[in-house]
């Protein structure tokens, strides 16, 4: 009853971490990206504290910590503080309506299932399907980067996939601490870069819509 319990709350974080990625790929409006996301962080970092309870690997909750602190609070705060320093259009602008990027996504997350069950075959019930949902958290990063037109949402799409990787890292058990870790302190370069990014971009440009990229290199007429 108590294994039944354990393996039925873990699907349901997942779960959530999973809808959430549609949630980001719905939003029209920037603010409501980042709060998505953030939120999405949050779930993340209950996933590596409940993992760790099952697992009865206590440095998985330093992964929920890194999780929590730093995507759920400090990079919406830093996204949320570039967003209204730089004054961007809060409009999110995408290459696909809403209604075919859900079906594409959709279309990502049966993907991930019917490639990464049959490979965790031998793999334990929870395994196989934490696996499948970090996938298909993954493809729908990828998805949100392809879609998106504004640098900000690029950068969101990039920190959820991230947070894909996360999310199998803490469901593979033995998996070591330095890998949570590097991921954290890869994210964190990441935003060093991308924020500096961004206000070069603003600068040049005057906005961060990357259409204006492709019109000043020469793509569009």
């Amino acid at each position: 009853m108590l294994q039944q319990f354990s393996y039925d709350l873990a699907h349901l974080i997942g779960a959530t971490v999973l809808m959430a990625g549609f949630g980001m790929l719905y939003q029209r409006r920037l603010f409501a990206v980042l709060n998505t996301f953030a939120f999405q962080a949050l779930a993340l970092a209950a996933a590596a504290a409940w993992q760790a309870h099952v697992q009865n690997a206590p440095h998985l909750y330093a992964t929920a910590a890194i999780a929590l602190i730093f995507k759920a609070i400090a990079v919406p705060i830093a996204l949320h503080w570039l967003v209204e320093r730089l004054g961007i259009h809060r409009t999110v602008e995408t290459a696909l309506s809403i209604g075919w990027t859900m079906i594409v996504g959709v279309a990502l997350v049966a993907l991930a299932i019917m490639l990464v069950l049959p490979v965790t075959a031998k793999a334990a019930a929870l395994t196989r399907e934490s696996l499948s949902i970090a996938m298909s958290v993954v493809l729908l990063g990828m998805l949100m980067m392809i879609t998106r037109r504004n640098a900000v949402t690029q950068v969101v799409g990039f920190m959820a996939l991230e947070n894909g990787l996360i999310l199998a890292a803490v469901s593979a058990k033995g998996m070591p601490l330095v890998v949570e870790i590097s991921i954290a302190f890869s994210v964190l370069v990441a935003m060093t870069v991308f924020g500096i990014f961004f206000f070069r971009i603003r600068e040049r440009f005057d906005s961060l819509d990357l259409h204006f990229l492709e019109t000043y290199r020469g793509d569009r007429q």
